[in-house]
């Protein structure tokens, strides 16, 4: 299975914003946007104008790599929102955000996407009380998704678990009161997504 195996520090340096890829480490003055504000590379600090396709291509660029989907998942994502009802680029951002792995980071249950997904495939989770290892599933409303009992003494869970609660969950999922189990409430909404992005200059790209 393709995935990315380079630094993720070097991603969020090319993007210009943290996105959030490292956990806890993102929010502390080790985050690689603290301490090197420009691109990665030779020629990093002199900073290129970026017009036209360029600016819709980083648009794309960074949603891909906050949410941590290739190339290939990125493109059925837009092909079925384009098939639903709604706005294109709002129904783009309402799928990623339902991705099982981006559900069980919301929730608090790993300090990261890369580690939900890991989560995941090992068995760590179950939705709607069956056991689940593919961190691509699109959860609808209503979902359940629990810690296993095994795995509540887990310590990326309970360390991730911590550190989340002085965070929150967003609004459009909840917890139960023991934390170990969520569930999706209502399905996101444009000002639920946090990652700034204008999704209409992903439209326009792949419309062309």
């Amino acid at each position: 299975m393709a995935r990315y195996r380079e630094s993720v520090c070097r991603l969020c340096r090319r993007e210009g914003m943290k996105l959030f890829l490292k956990g806890d480490r993102c929010f502390s003055n080790k985050c690689a946007i603290e301490r090197r504000n420009f691109p990665p590379g030779q020629h990093g600090k002199r900073r290129a104008k970026i017009l036209g396709y360029g600016i819709q291509l980083r648009e794309k660029q960074k949603v891909k790599r906050y949410y941590g989907v290739l190339e290939s998942q990125f493109r059925i994502t837009f092909g079925k929102a384009e098939r639903m009802k709604g706005v294109t680029g709002e129904n783009l951002l309402s799928l990623l955000e339902r991705r099982l792995d981006n559900v069980v980071h919301r929730l608090g249950f790993a300090s990261s996407r890369s580690q939900a997904r890991q989560l995941i495939r090992h068995g760590h989770v179950t939705l709607n009380g069956k056991n689940v290892n593919v961190p691509s599933v699109i959860v609808g409303q209503g979902a359940v998704i629990t810690v296993k009992e095994k795995s509540r003494k887990n310590p990326l869970i309970t360390a991730a678990i911590d550190a989340a609660k002085s965070r929150g969950v967003p609004a459009w999922l909840s917890l139960s009161g023991d934390q170990f189990e969520g569930k999706v409430v209502a399905l996101p909404k444009r000002e639920d997504v946090t990652v700034p992005v204008n999704e209409k200059l992903i439209v326009e790209l792949y419309s062309k």
